[in-house]
């Protein structure tokens, strides 16, 4: 079982098996996806995952728990300390 230290909020896990399947907690929204990309908001600040195939297996943001099939090949954090939203803002040209 984790600990969660109620100070620092939810706890933010990345579970990758054979890059075939990701687990993501600690989700707060998933901002947008196709078969190519995912963008979502997480504890830790904006998450991006891309790949071939991706499709959601299963999401509950009352859990912040996401469930991802399909081919990994990259998984990009947002700097930290960066205003909320902005890395995604500019990828989608917002």
């Amino acid at each position: 079982m984790a600990y969660e230290d109620s100070a620092s909020g939810p706890a933010h896990r990345l579970i990758l098996e054979n890059r075939e399947r990701l687990t993501i907690s600690g989700v707060e929204e998933v901002e947008s996806f196709d078969e190519n990309t995912i963008l979502l908001s997480t504890v830790q600040g904006g998450l991006e995952v891309q790949g071939e195939g991706l499709h959601i297996e299963k999401l509950s943001l009352d859990g912040g728990d996401l469930s991802v099939e399909g081919t990994v090949w990259s998984l990009i954090y947002e700097p930290q300390g960066k205003e909320k939203g902005g890395f995604f803002r500019r990828l989608l040209g917002g």
